[in-house]
């Protein structure tokens, strides 16, 4: 009687599925019957069997096409491990080559039109399929996306950046004309700077001295020049007097109400701070590296530490952020809505949005809270105000 077959759970029958898992010689695998062998006479016996001679006599009428076939599924296999493993990036061709190969069932190179791995990394870059250099440390690729949909991607980022960028030139073309109109309006004139340079050489700088070192006249016994009496003395103060006099009255005095107008402002301008976050109102991310998932999207100030930084959950994802000023910008919201004052002497009170004017980019505001509960105020920069969260 002949051996009994190894139950399912003996050790025998888990060290033989091992096996049969893993990496076995590449010399005692066979390429045109897909069967791995575990030794020497495995593999003998295969190459005696009618299966495998069956294989050989149809490589036998026509080897180019399996040979074509096993070169480009082992180069398509390849290149789509490359792809998703490492993506555009370079990398060792050797490291890619050893992760492909990890799977038992891989095309073997012996059988593809390549001999070496060199060969074929080489061919890769002459087909223009990876990004091809050779150093002291051997061979690297890296992977050329010609995918549409991944070129229609970078076109759609670039023509976003270059929209930002649009807009950025427009804001400073607008800006720059707004100073020009103002200066126009007010009569200055730009004041240009040179290099002090003489007409002539032989030109002289003369000085004339005569008007400071001439000697006053000998005073008189009551103490006044003895060419000037004191009516004349008199008569020299008054009219100083009455000079100084119109020059205070042609001073343009303000009025009462405008002295009370000028105070809280005045107070605004001394309580500006450099710090604006605070806690309850909404902000946007200005901040490219920390990825396109948080870029140019808004969430709410849960907190706010050393002044500068803020705790932010973003309204999207859901996600905590700790964020520094610097990379974040105010939210205006529409027309009617509830703000709150970030800077100036109203600072933390909330508001009601009343108007926008995009050419000096600022608001008008009504207050809610303080002493000044109804007041409005016009051209509040658009930085001082911010959306709150409902």
């Amino acid at each position: 009687m002949g051996k009994e077959k190894a139950g399912a759970l003996t050790p025998k029958a888990i060290a033989n599925r091992i096996k049969a898992k893993g990496l076995q010689k590449l010399r005692w695998f066979c390429q045109m019957c897909q069967k791995q062998c575990r030794d020497e006479n495995g593999f003998k016996c295969h190459t005696m069997s009618e299966s495998h001679q069956r294989q050989l006599l149809l490589f036998a009428d026509n080897p180019e096409k399996f040979v074509d076939t096993f070169s480009k599924e082992f180069c398509d296999d390849f290149l789509k491990l490359l792809k998703r493993r490492n993506g555009t990036k370079r990398v060792h061709a050797n490291q890619v080559y050893q992760e492909y190969i990890s799977d038992r069932l891989h095309v073997h190179m012996n059988s593809t039109q390549w001999e070496t791995l060199s060969e074929f990394v080489k061919w890769l870059g002459k087909e223009g399929l990876c990004k091809v250099d050779q150093t002291e440390k051997g061979w690297f690729v890296a992977y050329i996306d010609r995918d549409p949909d991944t070129i229609e991607r970078q076109e759609a980022l670039k023509a976003k950046e270059k929209m930002e960028l649009d807009d950025a030139e427009k804001q400073a073309k607008l800006l720059q004309k707004q100073i020009d109109r103002e200066l126009a309006r007010k009569g200055k004139e730009v004041i240009v700077y040179t290099e002090l340079q003489k007409s002539s050489e032989e030109e002289k700088v003369a000085f004339n001295l005569g008007e400071a070192f001439k000697k006053p006249d000998a005073p008189g016994p009551s103490g006044l020049p003895v060419s000037e009496n004191p009516l004349q003395a008199l008569a020299k103060e008054k009219s100083k007097n009455e000079e100084k006099n119109k020059d205070r009255d042609s001073r343009k005095r303000k009025s009462a109400l405008e002295e009370i107008i000028e105070v809280p402002i005045k107070k605004e301008k001394i309580s500006k701070k450099d710090y604006w976050l605070i806690k309850g109102i909404i902000v946007k991310v200005i901040y490219k590296k920390l990825g396109e998932k948080y870029y140019k999207k808004k969430g709410v100030v849960k907190d706010v530490e050393n002044r500068y930084v803020g705790i932010i959950r973003m309204l999207d994802s859901g996600d905590t952020l700790k964020v520094d000023q610097e990379h974040l910008e105010t939210v205006i919201p529409a027309i009617g809505k509830s703000v709150m004052v970030l800077n100036g002497a109203h600072r933390g009170a909330t508001a009601k949005l009343l108007s926008l004017n995009e050419k000096t980019f600022s608001v008008s505001i009504q207050l809610k809270e303080g002493p000044q509960r109804g007041r409005n105020i016009d051209g509040v920069p658009y930085e001082d105000i911010s959306k709150l969260d409902a």
